[in-house]
């Protein structure tokens, strides 16, 4: 366990420096936040069942962003931590080439499909994390679309995890919509 530790603090470092003037969308929370939730998804989802490798998806879970939202490049990325955490990372990241959201989200989870099932549990991870309760301003129709995204995920990546899979249909049952300024559940 002491080698997950030391990757751990390892990647944490890495995308505090990368994230450090980043926040959570809505609040005022360093980014540091949202990625240290995913990977603490990925460690109890590991303790449920511990049949993947937990420091490959502890370091994917924390610099799963890096790419996507900070100057780090897949260079830097595979130096620090090599090709195989630099290949997931990529497949997490949206492709910026393909400009409807629907698409780029099939193509990412086209891409983690291709990888290990550590990839695919990341991504799992990270939308639990990112199903809160959305921001004020969101619409009842972003709100929607992003529950049928998540829905998405689940049914293509579903199988990469029953812990995660399930805690994800438990965050799906409860996502609140916002309709006329009030929150509701909606299914």
């Amino acid at each position: 366990m002491n080698q997950l530790q030391d990757l751990y603090q390892k990647a944490i470092r890495f995308a505090g420096e990368k994230h450090a003037n980043q926040q959570v969308p809505g609040t005022t929370a360093n980014y540091l936040l949202h990625l240290s939730n995913v990977a603490m998804e990925v460690m109890v989802a590991y303790q449920h069942d511990p049949v993947f490798d937990v420091q490959y998806a502890v370091q994917l879970a924390l610099l799963h962003d890096t790419l996507e939202d900070t100057d780090c490049d897949l260079d830097e990325l595979s130096e620090m931590f090599g090709e195989a955490i630099a290949e997931g990372v990529a497949a997490l990241t949206k492709d910026d080439r393909i400009e409807e959201k629907e698409e780029k989200m099939k193509d990412s989870l086209q891409r983690i499909l291709q990888l290990t099932k550590e990839v695919g549990i990341v991504k799992l991870a990270d939308r639990i994390t990112n199903l809160q309760p959305p921001p004020s301003h969101w619409s009842t129709e972003k709100c929607s679309r992003y529950k049928q995204e998540a829905k998405l995920i689940l049914n293509r990546l579903g199988h990469c995890n029953v812990y995660l899979s399930e805690r994800l249909q438990k965050k799906l049952a409860v996502y609140p919509v916002t309709r006329n300024g009030k929150m509701h559940t909606q299914d």
